[in-house]
């Protein structure tokens, strides 16, 4: 009878750690969303600012003889 009990402990312990890691799983899961969500935001805000150093950078006068003319 000893092992009988034995075993049920074990199982129960078995049940109880496979609750856990579902609940430990689906947490991880929430996270990695929430992170793919940032990353995308940031990714989006990068491109946004690149873009506008791009626009700035092209609205600087050029290395031609104009520029050369104005510095003086």
């Amino acid at each position: 009878m000893a092992k009988f009990e034995d075993l049920a402990e074990r199982v129960d312990r078995l049940v109880l750690r496979h609750q856990e890691l579902k609940r430990t799983s689906a947490l991880i899961a929430q996270q990695l969303v929430s992170v793919t969500n940032e990353r995308d935001s940031l990714r989006s805000r990068l491109a946004a600012a690149r873009a506008r150093i791009d626009a700035l950078l092209a609205r600087l006068p050029g290395d031609g003889p104009e520029a050369t003319a104005a510095e003086r």
